[in-house]
Formats: C-alpha cells, sequence, structure tokens
C-alpha cells in the first residue's frame, strides 16, 4: 500500500537536489506533490521531468508576498496541506572578515524567515494528521570554518521543529526536522567558491565521514518519507540525523 495514498504534499525548492528526489518519491508513493520554487524555468523542467502527480507553483520563499499568494493560490484551487516539507535553502560560506549585511540577509531570509512565515500562512490549510517536515543541517553543531551564517540559520530551524511543535501539537499537526550531512546536490556549486577550491573542499569533508562517501538525495527522501508518512506517527519535536556519522562517531 502506498504510504501517502490521497495525501497532498507541498515541498518548497522541489524543483532540484533534495526537493526534486523527494517530490519524486512523494509522489511514487501516492500523494499529490506540489512543488515551489523562484525559477518558473526551473519548475518547468522539474514538472516535466516529474510528470504525473507533480504541479509547481513559482514562489520566491524569502518573500513574504509570494508565500502569500502562494497560500491563497492553494486555498483557491481548494487544495489542503498534509505534508510540507520545508526544503528550500541556500548555503553559502565565507571567512567572517568577508561576510556583509547582504549575504547574511539573503542566507536568514530564505532558510529562516520565509520558513516561519510559510508555516504561518499555511496553517489554516493543515488539520490533524499534517506532518511539517523541516530541512537542516548538521552544520548547527559542527562548527565548520566559514560556514558561520548557513549554521546559525540552520540551528534557528532546529529550534523551530521543536518550540512549533509545543504550539501545534494541540491541532494534531506534527513537526520534525532532517539534517543531512553533505549530500550529493546541485547546492554544493552554489556557494560561490571557484571550482578548484570547490573540489578541494568536498575532498576534505570526504575524508572526515566515516563512511567516506556523500550522501545520496534518494536517502534523505527516504528519511522525509518517513516523517511524512504515518510510520511516524508518534515522532513528534525531533531531528533526524542522516550524515554518515559524520556529527554522531
Amino acid at each position: 500500500m502506498s504510504k501517502l495514498a490521497s495525501k497532498v504534499a507541498i515541498i518548497t525548492g522541489g524543483n532540484s537536489g533534495i526537493g526534486f528526489t523527494t517530490a519524486k518519491t512523494f509522489a511514487e508513493e501516492g500523494a499529490e506533490v506540489i512543488i515551489t520554487g523562484r525559477n518558473q524555468e526551473s519548475l518547468d523542467k522539474a514538472v516535466a521531468e516529474l510528470g504525473g502527480k507533480v504541479t509547481a507553483i513559482k514562489s520566491d520563499a524569502a518573500q513574504i508576498a509570494d508565500i502569500e499568494r502562494l497560500a491563497s493560490e492553494l486555498k483557491s484551487q481548494g487544495k489542503r496541506v498534509d505534508v510540507l516539507f520545508l526544503n528550500a535553502g541556500v548555503a553559502k560560506f565565507a571567512p567572517l572578515e568577508q561576510i556583509d549585511e547582504a549575504l547574511y540577509d539573503e542566507t536568514f531570509n530564505i532558510n529562516v524567515k520565509g520558513l516561519f512565515f510559510t508555516v504561518k500562512h499555511l496553517l489554516p490549510l493543515m488539520g490533524e494528521g499534517t506532518s511539517i517536515i523541516i530541512n537542516a543541517s548538521i552544520n548547527a553543531y559542527i562548527g565548520t570554518p566559514t560556514s558561520s551564517i548557513y549554521a546559525a540559520s540552520k540551528a534557528a530551524v532546529i529550534s523551530l521543529a521543536r518550540t512549533l511543535s509545543g504550539e501545534l501539537v494541540e491541532r494534531g499537526i506534527r513537526v520534525n526536522a532532517i539534517s543531512p550531512g553533505p549530500v550529493n546536490t546541485p547546492i554544493f556549486g552554489k556557494m560561490g567558491m571557484p571550482d578548484e577550491q570547490m573540489q578541494e573542499m568536498a575532498e576534505g569533508i570526504r575524508q572526515q565521514i566515516p563512511m567516506k562517501r556523500f550522501g545520496r538525495p534518494e536517502e534523505i527522501a527516504q528519511a522525509a518519507l518517513f516523517l511524512a508518512s504515518d510510520d511516524s506517527s508518534f515522532v513528534i519535536g525531533a531531528e533526524l540525523i542522516a550524515d554518515g556519522g559524520m556529527s554522531t562517531l
């Protein structure tokens, strides 16, 4: 039996990487999946590749007006929200001396503010049994140099997984987080580093992982599926770490 049969799942940033793979997994498990992203061309390409029960709504996770329009569009379509995977995020690393207000604001606007207000504005469409999943990161714990702003933003959303759980539990809504370690996704190419420096960093990271490899998007998608489904019905305010042992061993 499909684990998400008859459920409606919203995945922010579902046009690439972990979000794209999770959309595919959720659709295969019977969900009607709606992905969001800020680039229409990328969304159209993702929908064409995913096919079937996946549609898209253009929405920039950093813009409150876009989030409000997303909520209005879902309401006008008569959609409820059974699963909300808050996956949209940005990761840009830089030494302390090179971090400016623009980088700080971009990171927190997408990773924290947008995430929080997406929950707020979609809340009227949620009911008992809804699962909210936050995509966090082990960077919140491991103290990687140059990751200060990114890591702080992920620590914030891990905290939100707990505090929002406490606030929404009486409504029958569960909130949990996934903290991946390094995963092979396009986000690694968007950190603003030269290719050679990026490759050196990737190899250095790989050597720090006890399993000596990066994770696969499919592995994170399966973790999200567990939290989205009734298999995790007694799991709330939790954090599932999937990092090949990088932060746990």
